[in-house]
């Protein structure tokens, strides 16, 4: 068995969750809070979402593990676990934005080897497997590959809210968008991609889940960037996250977030 999917098997993924969320998009249906202080939302797009993913994952590979925001872990001491986020933006997904996107990760013994974003309303594929990081929607399908950008003062960075930094992480946060060329926020999962594809050079965000980075970076690795935690660690357990277009550009901004 293949440690990575075929690129039929992510497109197959991502045409199951699209046939949820999209009739969903821009529909006003109900939203749930599933925080009691706070607001964490989730939809009806998310719930069936991820159960299409199961059960395409099931089907496919019978042995694998999954973890999903909403349906929790089945099968957890496999050596091959997919990660699921049906919505990564939900906020974005009930305000009618196209920043969103479905998620879908695999983790062999703990590292990420491949993984898909999918926005459905505009019709892209952002995919990463054994080979390489791959695009394909609107324009020409492509291979993947990362700016070249080298510091800071050059970059373009996203962030979701500067309010997902709290105390000492917003000062450090702050430091490196007053270095940036052109800081932008709001993107959520959308932000990654744009990273992989060359349009954007960093993205910096705090307290993720493994669900909201695992399927990202494969993507950004395997199209020339760095995924780390601020500390410089792995990234597929989630925490404090920077993805940068390139080694130099990484070293720099893990230079400003270490005040």
């Amino acid at each position: 068995m293949p440690d990575t999917p075929s690129p039929d098997f992510m497109r197959r993924i991502a045409a199951a969750a699209a046939a949820e969320t999209l009739p969903r998009f821009r529909q006003n249906g109900a939203v749930t809070n599933k925080l009691s202080a706070g607001f964490d939302p989730v939809t009806e797009a998310d719930q069936s979402a991820e159960q299409a993913i199961r059960r395409l994952i099931r089907e496919e590979f019978p042995d694998h593990g999954i973890v999903g925001e909403e349906f929790g872990t089945e099968k957890g001491d496999s050596s091959h676990i997919w990660i699921i986020d049906p919505i990564d933006g939900t906020r974005a997904f009930i305000s009618g934005l196209p920043l969103w996107g479905t998620l879908v990760g695999l983790a062999v013994d703990g590292d990420a080897v491949a993984g898909l974003m999918s926005q459905p309303f505009t019709g892209e594929l952002y995919y990463a497997d054994g080979g390489g990081a791959y695009y394909e929607g609107p324009g020409s399908p492509r291979r993947l590959t990362t700016r070249r950008t080298t510091t800071l003062r050059e970059a373009t960075l996203c962030t979701t809210t500067p309010s997902l930094f709290d105390g000492r992480r917003r000062a450090l946060y702050d430091r490196v968008e007053q270095a940036v060329r052109l800081p932008r926020y709001g993107t959520d999962c959308y932000g990654y991609a744009m990273v992989a594809a060359g349009h954007v050079d960093l993205v910096i965000e705090s307290g993720l889940q493994p669900y909201d980075i695992v399927a990202l970076i494969p993507i950004i690795e395997k199209a020339g960037g760095v995924v780390t935690t601020w500390t410089g660690e792995a990234a597929e357990a989630g925490g404090d996250i920077v993805a940068a277009a390139t080694p130099e550009l990484h070293a720099r901004a893990l230079e400003f977030l270490a005040g």
